[in-house]
């Protein structure tokens, strides 16, 4: 007879194993039906690497799924609004060029190509601003909504940034006290096999033997159950994106300074350094090629980043750890009764911070698709490999195309990333296409895009990149309907920046209120 699903066992705590645990435990109503048990066990010996700080907007629904308030969360979490990233001085090495990559979509983006109108027109501003009002909110270091906006609602779309450690924390303690969430203490010493190859039970150090009908990994790169006993390798992508190693550390405030309103991603001579605003500090890191710079000037680098905002005096006395990373994602994400998620599916560096959201599709998937015996299983692990090599392999030609279109010429880093051999055949193809036409829907098939077309064109045209106009126009390039829509964003922009409080404002009054 065909075993039925009826325990999971989730391996590795930190945001992968408590989102996991938490949608899953919501999505089955665990707690009132008790048809399913949930155990998480995590080593007392290891730490959450903890650098996921920015979010999508995709974390709202996520978190009101799994029951969490937004105000609990934003004060539980030291968590700020973002709305997008900034990224600087990637067109070129000349200080102060800068394009956005908001979270909303171009106004009337379904019914007109945009982007012709803004190049025959209004291409001496940015198009981001020109197509969309966030670009205008996030430069003003506004709010996405007003004091008075619904909980996970928004003027405009936003994501959050957070302290990955108190996030873990509060999920920690919402599974266990109201999702029913058994959860474990223990070092795994031993992995116990059915006579088919299956997982049966996991042993620890302390005696306890742990039975699960599914084990999902989230024991981070170690790759505990995918890794290190099934042996499914990591389909490397050092070749494609080159950063390797990253430098991180917290950086205090001077004084009340404004939060800024998206992540802001600053190109260096071999990679880029990351700062992210919450309301007690800014988490700031610098991601890099170990092949291309040494720790020491990377670190030097990253100091004098720094030392423009709070001084060399202040930026000496930072402590500054070192993180190392292999690019890539596992041939296989589902192995007979294992499932991976979060780093031990495959981590690359945290350009677009698509770490966190690829941790969200995964468990989405794994709680709808749930199978409900071991037969089923094999049929849905097959499906979730195909979507999620799919995913990953987008996932990082979105990223390279960051790469490919800088002018920067300033160092072999740069210069690497043009060559012909780093790029996926798939970008060349579509960057031969984006000569003359923008990207589209017919690009990007899958219901659920990681990232969608609108998101190619923020970062085409941001870069600077021309896209050679029909001879004709076509009933879609409504010059019309296209001027209309700038002036409805012009109309937007005068009114969210008269009607939205500032991000720190808006924090602030969160803050006061009670849970």
């Amino acid at each position: 007879m065909d075993k039925v699903v009826k325990k999971i066992v989730i391996v590795g705590g930190g945001s992968a194993g408590w989102l996991t645990a938490g949608v899953i435990a919501a999505e089955h109503r665990i707690a009132e039906q008790q048809a399913l048990e949930i155990t998480l066990i995590e080593s007392p010996d290891v730490k959450s690497i903890g650098v996921g700080e920015g979010t999508w907007p995709s974390m709202r629904n996520t978190l009101d799924k799994i029951g969490i308030t937004e105000l609990e969360f934003i004060q539980q979490c030291d968590a700020s609004f973002k709305q997008g990233s900034k990224f600087i001085n990637w067109q070129s090495a000349q200080s102060g060029d800068f394009y956005y990559h908001p979270f909303m979509t171009p106004e009337g983006y379904t019914e007109v190509n945009l982007s012709r109108h803004w190049q025959e027109q209004q291409q001496k501003q940015p198009f981001a601003g020109t197509v969309n009002a966030q670009y205008h909110v996030c430069e003003a270091g506004l709010a996405p909504k007003q004091f008075t906006t619904p909980a996970y609602a928004g003027v405009a779309n936003y994501g959050y940034h957070l302290n990955a450690g108190k996030f873990a924390t509060l999920l920690q303690q919402h599974c266990t006290k109201k999702l029913a969430v058994k959860h474990i203490v223990a070092h795994i010493e031993n992995i116990l096999a059915s006579p088919s190859g299956d997982i049966e039970k996991l042993a620890t150090k302390d005696g306890q033997l742990i039975e699960g009908d599914l084990f999902i990994d989230c024991s981070g790169s170690a790759g505990l159950l995918i890794s290190k006993y099934f042996n499914i390798p990591l389909i490397k992508q050092d070749k494609v994106l080159f950063n390797n190693c990253a430098l991180a550390t917290q950086v205090p405030y001077t004084l009340q300074q404004d939060i800024a309103s998206a992540t802001l991603s600053t190109a260096q001579t071999s990679g880029w350094i990351w700062d992210i605003g919450l309301p007690s500090r800014r988490g700031v890191g610098h991601t890099y090629s170990s092949a291309h710079i040494s720790d020491t000037d990377a670190e030097q680098q990253l100091r004098h980043y720094i030392a423009g905002s709070i001084g060399e005096k202040e930026t000496e006395k930072l402590s500054i750890r070192k993180l190392k990373f292999t690019p890539g994602y596992r041939e296989k994400f589902w192995h007979k009764n294992c499932v991976a998620v979060g780093m031990s599916a495959g981590f690359i560096e945290p350009l677009e911070a698509s770490a966190l959201a690829m941790i969200e599709l995964s468990v989405t998937m794994i709680s709808e698709q749930l199978p409900q015996t071991r037969g089923q299983m094999d049929i849905v692990a097959e499906r979730f490999n195909s979507r999620f090599s799919y995913r990953w392999q987008r996932v990082i030609e979105f990223l390279k195309l960051h790469y490919i279109l800088s002018a920067r010429r300033d160092s072999e880093y740069w210069r690497d990333n043009q060559l012909a051999s780093s790029i996926p055949e798939r970008l060349m193809q579509l960057m031969q296409l984006w000569q003359y036409q923008p990207p589209s829907r017919y690009d990007f098939i899958e219901n659920e895009e990681v990232f969608p077309s609108a998101s190619y064109q923020y970062v085409l045209y941001g870069m600077g990149h021309y896209t050679q106009p029909r001879a004709h126009q076509s009933l879609f390039e409504n010059k019309q309907l296209a001027e209309q829509l700038f002036a409805k964003v012009q109309h937007q922009k005068q009114q969210f920046l008269q009607g939205l409080p500032t991000n720190r404002a808006l924090i602030d009054y969160y803050c006061q209120q009670p849970l």
